[in-house]
Order: C-alpha cells, then structure tokens, then sequence
C-alpha cells in the first residue's frame, strides 16, 4: 500500500534536504575559461541571422501567466528551502518551432509557438520570392496567430491528405489547437469539429504519425503533470503526473482519443509501490518505426524528477526512455524493460538515425547533464554519467545499448536535439541545445553542443562550428529544429528561449570538473542568494526574454549533397497505403564508397519541435549514391543513381523488391500501373518516371530469390501482397 504521496510536511521536508546546503554551491567569482578540444577537420561553421533581429526576425518570448506566482515570491525578503522547491515550472514559456513549407512556394517557413497576449510567428521565408534569406511574419494574415494561447510544443502533417501540411500547436494548462491549411496560405481552426483540443493539459510535445495503417496521420501528445503552477511533480514519484494521450484520424479531419483503446496507458517498469494506473512526466515523444517492422511505434522520454531520488539511492524510479511496440494495428504494449531502457533520467529530448552505421535505428537523448546535481545535496556523491544526455545503439533484438560516452567523458544541459549530417561528410552528427531554470538557479552548461561523428559511432565536440555565431549559454534555449533554409544542401539550425541572460549578468563556473572539454563552458546563474543554510533572498537580476536563432550553415567544405522528399500514395494510387507526406518512413542512404546511413522521417522529435521532413544527405566526395525507403506498411523501393546537388521527390511506389512475387512480370506490371496512375495525376515528371523504373526492376534483380521475403505476417501484410500479386 502506497501512502503520503500528496501530504505537505513530506514535501516540505524533501524539498528543504534539496537545497539545504545551496549555500556552499555560488562561488563568488567568474572565471572566463577556454575549450581546447580543437578543429574538427573540414567542418563548417554557422552564424545566426536572427541576432539583432537581422533577417526580419523580431521574436521575443512572452512570459506566461504563471510568472506572476514567481513575481511574487521574487518579491518577498527572504524565502523558505521549500518556497524555493515550489516555484513555477517554465514560468518563462516553453516554446518550441516547426520548419516546414506552407505556402508550397518551395523553400522552407518557420513557426514559432509564443505566450499570451503575443502572437504565435509564422515566419514566411523570402529565398524562392527574392533570392535571398529573409522572413516575414505572416501568422495573423494565415490564421495561426492564437495570441490568446500560452502555447508550448508544435507538430505538422497532412492530415487530411490534401497536399499541404496542417499545424497542431500544444497549449500549457489549456486545450491544444489544429489549424488546417485551406491551400492558400491560409489556415482554418478546426479544434472543435475535429475533437482534437484535447482536454486541460499541460502539453509538452506531439507527433504525427500512421499508428494503424489506414494512410491517415494519427496525433500522439506528450503531457507532463497536473499544473505548471508550481513543482510538486519533481518532487513527488507519482502523485501529479498525467498520461499521454493517443488521438486517431477518422477521416474527414476529426480524430477520436484511443489513448485507453490503444494501450499506451499500460506503463511497465514502475516498482510495486506505483499506482495501477501511474503515469509520468514526458517531456518528448515521437511516433518512429524503431524496429524496422513498417509500423509506426512510440517512444516517449520521461522526467525523474530532481527532487525524486532513484532506487540506488533510497527512490523509486519512474524517469524512463519508454518505447511503445505497435503491433501493426495501434495497438501497443511497452517493451521498455525487454528494451532496456528502463535507465532513469530526467530524459528531455530525443533524435534518431543510425550513428554506427549498422543498419538498426539508434536514439539520442537529452538529459540534465554531469553538472547541475553536482549542486545539489543527495545522499551520496554525484556519479559521473548519471544524468548524461547519450545515445543509444539499437541491437538486432530490438533492445538498445549504452556505449559510453567515449572521449567525451562528460554532458551538459539539453532540451532539443537532431541527428543531422551538418558537415555532409556521409555519417550521423548530433545537436543539442538547452538550459534548465531550476529555481535556485538557471543552468547555463550548453553553449550549443554539436557532436561530430567520426564515422564508426564515436564522437567528438567541435566548438568551432559555432565560431562567429552566438553563445547559447547565455539563452534558456527549448526547442530546436532542423533544415535547409536557403537551399544550398546543408542543414541550418532554429531554436528558440524561453529567457535570456545577457552581460552583464554573472554565469559562474561549476566547481566540480570531470576533465572533459565541457568543463570549460558549464556554468549556472544563480537567481538567488543564501543567507542561511535553509533562507534565500532573491539578487534582483531578472533575465530577459527569449528569442529566436537561425544559424546558417556555412556550407563551404566542399562535401556533396543531396536531398529527398518523400510522397505517400494513398489515394493516388490503387494500392497506395502511405500519407501524402511519408512521415513514419526510413530513408536508408549509401554514397559511392560510403557507408549508409539512415534517416526517419518524423511527424515531430526533438523537445516541442519537428524539422523539415526533406531528407538531407551528405555526400562527402561521393558524386551519386543510392536511396532505400522502407514505406509505412513495409513496402521497399530503392533508387539508383542519385547524384550529388540533386533534389528529388520519390513516390511510393506500392510494390516491394523484397516481397516474394509470382513472377519477374507480375513485379514490373505493378510497377508499370503505379507510375503509371501517378503521371496521371502530375506527380512524375517524365525524366524521373523512366528512372524510377529503371530502379525497380535493378532492385528487384539484385534482391535474387533470397532477397525476396514476405517480412510482414500481419493481416495488414498479407493483404498488401494479394494486392500486389494479383491487383496490380
């Protein structure tokens, strides 16, 4: 029997053993320090356009409503250790961007939720009308102002397979909100008629995604605790967390909640003591086909909270990376102890892509880093790695390992995350950005970490790709994104704060070092001041509002490129399966040489955010490579020949090189009609109709009768091949 979950003494005393010994953490000094981690050899760099509202970009976060409670506080002489425990989770916002193309002019927009009383940004990029890198904010002229809304997190996909992508923007302690893009570059709030607001949540992130195979995208939410208004769910295992939710499209733009239905409620990996129906703080989630089956699963990453101490030191741990097994219909079990990644973390972000180049889809994870617990008083000493943002190698059996962290020994702060090829050198980077306001103190360790593979899965920190860019330490930086904003095959970088700390205002270093090259830049800005052991008083500093970065690549290594797009069928062809956008696909690519790599196309990631859905793929000196998409559903195309500077769109073609067909001629007949329907509907341009031909029966050939195999034994599946066999 579970008792004193909510009982305030218990709080209070937990809270004040948290902090009782702040005191002993501010050092009275700043001392400015110097990476030695040196160049990565033929990297590029990146500088922000945003800076000094350059490039039309005037954003400046909100405050939300909850930061009056702080005022408040801030306000008193002196406040208790458990006062201080108490104040408001992301009183400054929790904002979060999505890149894609509205407008369907051809280069890539940016939105970018805000608080109340101030406009959402829908920033409409100028290269395709002028030529040059530019926004202008057109969100009231759309539609997707919401300035009522204190908004958090944001997703996009075509829900309605109309051709243009839709807009799910999350509320804090409110209902979220769909807008439907009418074509025309304008959007339609469709929250009621859809059923998608969701209820009262305080809502992190979303995801979009095919969980049942009807080429219809689904909306998975990401929801955190019970209020915002103060931190009882930190400090608390599982008295005021709140379960994430599950909508599924009907049709006709409404969606039903199957949250209960679908079995994502269904936690493992909780101890005994943890209520039936216990839920957690999540922070992220992503619908991605981690296993490579052509089902759309669910990973989530939840918060343990620094006030909950895990089991090693007298806890409980709820903090988990939880991945959610589709079987194929929507229907899900947890997996997260047979995968093992029951590990707690105060998990915040995550990224996919292949980093070891094996062929089995890994995950990073962002976390709170070896430094801001350092301060914190626990019964035992911090354990270098406890609470590293890492990443996690995806094995034959579907379970994933933790190598290590290798030379780079330590970690810092992140919230938002991508797996990209930066320098297009043809292997999987990382980037992450992120700060924590922690109450007592800001955290400050991340000045923009980019993580530079070299080659095998090992990595390397390149502090220079940031050299003549901003310091991000200086910015509560949320949520962040990737894509290609001016069209030149590298990928640009957008993130945005909920706060800033701008000189003269102190960042102190931490006295705790772990001989790793972040040791130099992990500092934290203390809010408030001790004047006991268990009494603090605010120091009258108040940050500034946050805003928005767009780093631009410098793009002049001289590495090859190429980019993918991706286009699902159905409707468009008779056996068409997939969403018009692709999102739930993996795009496997292999440059001349090189090794391949691979890349989900996601429906939103990261922390609050989604990328581009255009795939970039570095080249290194490759001139032309080759394309593998496993489609929702499991179908297999490939392509041959794609060359260096290329940008392609490449249908779903409803027929796979690896299913067992009859004949040689049944597998080109199927081909045949599906291009065939898509030139009918303007979707093939005649040089790539004869291309992709080309490339169907070559992957078919060298498939050979071992190659060929029916992977899929769902009933799905099994249909998917009548139709192929004998429908084509």
């Amino acid at each position: 029997m579970m008792l004193g979950w909510r009982k305030k003494k218990t709080e209070e005393a937990v809270v004040a053993a948290r902090l009782k010994v702040w005191a002993s953490a501010v050092v009275l000094y700043l001392t400015p320090l110097l990476s030695d981690a040196g160049d990565i050899v033929n990297s590029v760099r990146f500088h922000d356009i945003a800076a000094n509202d350059g490039a039309g970009i005037r954003y400046r976060r909100a405050e939300s409503a909850r930061d009056r409670i702080w005022d408040a506080l801030k306000a008193q002489p002196v406040l208790s250790a458990f006062q201080l425990g108490m104040v408001p989770l992301k009183s400054r916002g929790a904002p979060g961007v999505a890149i894609f193309d509205y407008d369907g002019d051809g280069d890539l927009d940016l939105y970018v939720t805000n608080g109340p009383g101030v406009a959402n940004s829908l920033y409409a990029n100028q290269w395709s009308e002028s030529g040059e890198l530019g926004f202008v904010d057109r969100s009231f002229d759309a539609g997707v102002a919401a300035t009522d809304m204190d908004a958090s997190g944001v997703c996009y996909g075509d829900i309605d397979n109309d051709g243009d992508q839709d807009l799910y923007v999350l509320g804090s302690g409110e209902p979220n909100r769909l807008f439907e893009n009418r074509g025309n570059g304008m959007f339609a709030d469709i929250t009621a008629s859809s059923g998608m607001g969701s209820g009262r949540h305080y809502s992190a992130s979303c995801s979009m995604g095919d969980v049942n195979g009807d080429g219809l995208l689904d909306i998975v939410i990401a929801n955190t605790s019970d209020t915002w208004d103060n931190r009882l769910a930190i400090f608390n295992a599982f008295g005021f967390n709140d379960h994430n939710q599950l909508f599924t499209n009907t049709g006709n733009r409404t969606f039903v909640d199957s949250s209960d239905a679908s079995g994502i409620r269904k936690l493992a990996g909780f101890p005994d003591q943890a209520p039936a129906d216990a839920a957690s703080v999540t922070w992220a989630i992503a619908l991605v086909d981690y296993d490579l089956d052509g089902d759309a699963d669910i990973v989530w990453v939840d918060d343990q909270g620094g006030g909950v101490l895990p089991a090693n030191q007298g806890g409980v741990d709820r903090g988990f990376i939880h991945i959610m097994n589709n079987d194929g219909t929507g229907k899900f079990r947890d997996v997260t102890v047979q995968a093992g990644t029951n590990r707690f973390g105060d998990w915040k972000g995550l990224s996919f892509g292949d980093i070891n180049a094996d062929g089995y889809m890994d995950l990073f994870v962002t976390n709170v880093g070896d430094y801001v617990l350092t301060v914190f008083p626990r019964p035992l000493p911090y354990e270098l790695g406890s609470y590293a943002s890492r990443w996690f190698l995806g094995q034959p059996d579907g379970s994933f390992r933790d190598p290590g962290l290798g030379e780079l020994v330590s970690s810092v702060f992140g919230w938002g995350t991508v797996m990209e090829d930066y320098d297009n050198d043809g292997d999987t980077d990382i980037i992450y950005y992120g700060g924590g306001d922690g109450g007592p103190l800001i955290e400050v360790s991340n000045p923009g970490m980019y993580l530079n593979n070299d080659g095998a899965g090992g990595f390397r920190y390149d502090p220079g790709a940031l050299d003549g860019s901003i310091n991000h330490s200086r910015r509560n930086v949320q949520g962040l994104a990737g894509g290609d904003l001016n069209r030149d095959g590298f990928v640009d970088i957008v993130s945005v704060s909920n706060l800033a700390l701008p000189p003269p205002m102190p960042l102190v270093p931490y006295a705790t070092h772990w001989g790793s090259d972040a040791d130099a830049t992990a500092f934290f800005f203390p809010s408030f001041t001790p004047v006991s052991e268990t009494e603090f008083s605010w120091n009258g500093m108040d940050p500034a509002d946050g805003g928005l970065s767009v780093e631009i690549n410098s793009a002049d290594n001289g590495n090859h490129w190429a980019s993918v797009s991706l286009l699902g069928t159905a409707g468009l062809t008779t056996h068409g399966v997939v969403n018009r956008d692709g999102i739930g696909a993996v795009v496997r690519f292999t440059p001349e040489g090189g090794i391949t790599v691979m890349r989900p196309v996601l429906g939103g990631a990261s922390y609050a955010s989604q990328d581009s859905l255009a795939v970039n793929l570095g080249m290194g000196k490759a001139r032309k490579g080759v394309v593998d998409v496993l489609w929702p559903g499991g179908v297999r195309n490939r392509f041959y020949g794609l060359r260096a500077s290329e940008r392609l769109v490449l249908p779903e073609i409803p027929c796979s090189y690896t299913t067992a067909w009859d004949s040689a001629h049944d597998y080109r007949h199927c081909v045949t009609r599906a291009l065939r329907e898509l030139s009918r509907a303007g979707k093939l341009p005649r040089g790539l109709k004869k291309r992709l031909m080309k490339s169907a029966m070559r992957a078919y050939r060298e498939a050979g009768p071992h190659g060929r195999r029916d992977d899929d034994s769902s009933d799905a599946g099994e249909s998917r091949r009548r139709h192929q066999r004998h429908g084509a």
